[in-house]
């Protein structure tokens, strides 16, 4: 019988002429390897003629090395990380969806949206108030008379002569401001005052100590060599 062993790349293929009664173990080419068809797994102790599809046609076996397994441990650590997760729970259900198909998000959206608008008339007659008020403290502050509504103290503010009221003269009474304003000063005036003292210390070190490096250089340079006097050539 014709038997075509595909070996592993790059060995190729080996073609054997056997008998239909060898062990399909002995054309193992190593150990270290196992045998199958197309179609499924090849026992060591299967006779090769019982792999023949049809009569008078090559038994295609493939020789498959075996490879070396890990540790193990992946499965118990994919276990404690999904008991890790599963204890993370969230009470975040925007994006899950009602029995209509609605987002439990958009929901909740909506319910704040219609709040507000139920709410926007005591919004705007607390912003009213909070107008007035401030406008009865700028007419006690410029001496107005006070009453009415916003609009009838507008009015009375329009009316007001300006250039009078610019006339007075207003004091200025603040012991704390004045008192935080003059330490200011004294700090800042402190701080200057000790950067310029420290730089001119510095640049005075700077110009001594080149001094004393320029005194040392000229003591170390060697004297200087006498010139040969000339001698007087004979006439």
């Amino acid at each position: 019988m014709r038997v075509h062993l595909r070996l592993p790349s790059p060995l190729g293929t080996q073609v054997l002429h056997v008998d239909g009664a060898t062990p399909a173990g002995e054309l193992l080419p190593f150990d270290s390897a196992y045998l199958r068809t197309r179609t499924r797994l090849v026992s060591l102790d299967e006779p090769v003629g019982g792999l023949e599809l049809a009569p008078g046609f090559p038994i295609d076996i493939d020789v498959v090395p075996r490879t070396l397994g890990g540790k193990g441990g992946f499965g118990a650590n994919l276990r404690a990380a999904g008991g890790r997760m599963s204890t993370a729970k969230t009470d975040n259900t925007d994006s899950c969806r009602d029995l209509n198909g609605r987002r439990l998000g958009s929901i909740k959206e909506a319910q704040k949206q219609a709040e507000l608008i139920e709410s926007l008339p005591a919004l705007r007659a607390k912003a009213a108030a909070e107008s007035t008020a401030k406008l009865e403290a700028l007419e006690r502050k410029l001496g107005v008379s006070s009453g009415g509504s916003g609009e009838e103290g507008a009015k009375r503010l329009a009316e007001v002569d300006l250039e009078e009221l610019a006339r007075k003269k207003h004091k200025f009474e603040d012991d704390k401001f004045i008192d935080e304003t003059r330490e200011i000063k004294e700090n800042v005036r402190s701080a200057v005052g000790a950067a310029l003292l420290k730089k001119r210390k510095k640049n005075k070190d700077a110009a001594g100590k080149g001094k004393e490096k320029a005194a040392a250089d000229k003591d170390k340079m060697p004297p200087p060599k006498a010139k040969p006097a000339p001698v007087a050539s004979a006439a």
